[in-house]
């Protein structure tokens, strides 16, 4: 059985009338009656009685009335899947991003992903930061990330959507938690709390050149795997955190302190960052729907800095 033939027995099936049937798949009638007797004789039955009055199915055409439309709704769904996949509304991208800082970027994003393209899977990684997520990215184990920088990150394509500052919390009981206000200078041989450095965070590494600019280099006294730890670890006395208004703005601020930075600092851009040359179609039509919904370069992160 071949699918044409398939398409044919359907009409047939459905009109019971050969005439009818070949002017619905604009065929001519004799290619039509000659279809179905090469059908009839690959099944080695009749599937259709005929008389000058009237077409009927005979019990093996009625048999195959269910079975013929299961394969060509088979064959419709994968022509269907194919060109989906084609013009990128369907298959898979995967996101790696940081931790709240990038909720609310990657919640818009997700929701905007699922309302216009509900084929398209969307594969979240958190934990990626600056430089790890650039280097997932490079490795093929992303595709896509949403993360902070300084300046452009080298090696990949991106785009700057808003920007982020820098604050720093610290234990509710410090000597500079009733500061609203602290410089660098403040942060010579306190104890800080910070990501592993192998996480290659942007903010971090931000925090380190600024006290090595003045002649010191923070004291790291724990790292943490995420922003939650970090800032249990700081309502418990550990250390202090350097961090960003959206990180902090999304966790809880029991027992710590937030400070704004009085020392210039450079804002830190967030970024999509996707390979540079990749030509995925999914993952271009994702890019294309960022660029709706996540907002122009220029603009602020919105999130007032709590405390």
């Amino acid at each position: 059985m071949e699918l044409h033939q398939l398409r044919v027995f359907a009409a047939v099936a459905a009109e019971l009338h050969f005439g009818r049937a070949a002017e619905r798949l604009h065929l001519a009638q004799p290619y039509l009656s000659r279809t179905i007797r090469a059908l009839e004789e690959d099944l080695g039955t009749p599937l259709f009685r005929r008389t000058t009055r009237r077409v009927e199915l005979t019990a093996a055409g009625a048999a195959l009335v269910e079975p013929a439309a299961r394969m060509l709704a088979g064959d419709e769904e994968a022509r269907a899947a194919v060109v989906a996949a084609y013009e990128g509304r369907s298959g898979r991208v995967r996101i790696g991003f940081a931790g709240p800082s990038a909720h609310v970027a990657v919640g818009t994003l997700a929701r905007a992903v699922r309302e216009r393209e509900p084929l398209v899977d969307l594969d979240l990684l958190p934990g990626r930061y600056g430089a790890s997520a650039v280097a997932d990215l490079l490795h093929h184990e992303s595709d896509l990330a949403i993360a902070r920088f300084a300046e452009p990150p080298a090696g990949v394509a991106s785009r700057g959507f808003a920007t982020d500052r820098c604050v720093v919390v610290v234990p509710s009981g410090h000597r500079l938690a009733g500061r609203s206000v602290v410089r660098f200078t403040d942060f010579r041989d306190e104890p800080f709390v910070a990501f592993p450095e192998a996480f290659g965070s942007a903010v971090r590494a931000m925090l380190v050149a600024r006290c090595q600019a003045l002649g010191f280099s923070p004291r790291f006294v724990q790292t943490a795997p995420d922003s939650w730890t970090s800032m249990a670890l700081v309502a418990a006395g550990v250390g202090l955190h350097f961090t960003t208004v959206s990180a902090v703005s999304h966790l809880p601020l029991e027992g710590v302190r937030v400070a704004e930075i009085a020392d210039p600092l450079p804002p830190v851009t967030v970024y999509v960052v996707w390979r540079q040359g990749d030509d995925d179609p999914v993952l271009r039509r994702v890019l294309e729907i960022s660029e709706d919904v996540l907002p122009g370069r220029s603009s602020p992160l919105r999130w007032a800095c709590p405390g």
